[in-house]
C-alpha cells in the first residue's frame, strides 16, 4: 500500500504544480494526509488502482511470454523428437511441458484429451520435462525409451499409463508396465540410460531455461503461454482466440 500511495501521490503533485521534492515537510505531511483522507473515504479507488496495475503487469508478462515463444518456435513446435499426436495437420499447435509426478498434470490429462478429441485441428506435442524427483526422471526415460524401441504408438499408449499411474515409479513397476503391454522390455530397459534419451532430456531442460519454464504442467497454445493448470473451458477459450487473432 505504501507503494500505492506513493505512486498516487506523484501522479497527483504535477496537476497541483508541485514537486515532492519542493516541499517542505508540513508540506509534505499535509500532502500526504489529504491522500490518506482520500483513499479511506474513497477505498474503491485504491481497489480500482490495483487493478489496473494487475492488468497491466499480466499483459507484460504475456507480451514477454510470447517473445520468449517466437526466440523458440523451431524447438517448441519442430524439434525431431518430441512425440506429436491429435490431428497433425491442424490449425493450432499446443504443446504441453509435463511430468508424470505432477498432480496437476495428471488433473490436466483428460481434459486435454478432451480437448483435442472435441475440437479435431489440433496438433498436441508432448514435451518430457521430469522435475519432481528421481521417479519423475525414471517415469519419462521409460516413456522416451519405449518411443526409440516401440514407436509413437507405444509411447503414446504408455504415457497415458504413466499419467494415470498413482503408485511410486520403479524399475519393477516399470517392467511390469512393459510386459503388459507385451514390449521388448529389456531393450526398453537398456535404452533408458542411452544417449539418446539423455539428449531428449538435456533439450528439453535448456529449452524450458530459455523459456524461464520452472513448473508443470505448462502450455503453450501457438503464441500464448499457459504456466500452470488450466481447465477444459479455459483451454477452449484460449483456443478460440488463438483462432480469431490468427
Amino acid at each position: 500500500m505504501r507503494l500505492t500511495l506513493a505512486a498516487l501521490a506523484l501522479a497527483a503533485t504535477p496537476a497541483l504544480g508541485l514537486e515532492i521534492d519542493d516541499m517542505t515537510e508540513a508540506e509534505r505531511a499535509a500532502f500526504r494526509a489529504e491522500v490518506r483522507a482520500y483513499l479511506m473515504d474513497n477505498p474503491e479507488v485504491l481497489m480500482e488502482a490495483i487493478g489496473v496495475l494487475e492488468q497491466r503487469q499480466a499483459e507484460a508478462e504475456a507480451q514477454a511470454d510470447g517473445q520468449l515463444v517466437a526466440q523458440n518456435r523451431a524447438a517448441l513446435f519442430e524439434d525431431g523428437h518430441s512425440w506429436v499426436g491429435g490431428n497433425p495437420e491442424g490449425d493450432i499447435t499446443v504443446v504441453e511441458f509435463l511430468d508424470y509426478r505432477c498432480g496437476y498434470c495428471k488433473r490436466a490429462h483428460p481434459e486435454v484429451a478432451d480437448l483435442i478429441a472435441s475440437d479435431g485441428e489440433i496438433r498436441y506435442i508432448i514435451k518430457e520435462f521430469p522435475i519432481l524427483g528421481d521417479q519423475s526422471v525414471l517415469a519419462s526415460r521409460f516413456a522416451l525409451a519405449v518411443q526409440t524401441v516401440a514407436g509413437d504408438a507405444a509411447y503414446k499408449t504408455v504415457s497415458d499409463a504413466l499419467m494415470a499411474q498413482r503408485a511410486d515409479v520403479t524399475e519393477a513397476s516399470l517392467t511390469e508396465l512393459a510386459n503388459t503391454l507385451g514390449l521388448d522390455t529389456d531393450a526398453i530397459m537398456e535404452k533408458m540410460s542411452s544417449d539418446t534419451v539423455d539428449s531428449v532430456l538435456q533439450s528439453n531442460r535448456m529449452l524450458a531455461q530459455r523459456m524461464q519454464i520452472t513448473g508443470t504442467p505448462t502450455f503453450v497454445f501457438e503464441d500464448q503461454m499457459v504456466r500452470g493448470y488450466a481447465p477444459l473451458d479455459a483451454m477452449k477459450q484460449i483456443v478460440e482466440e488463438v483462432r480469431a487473432d490468427s
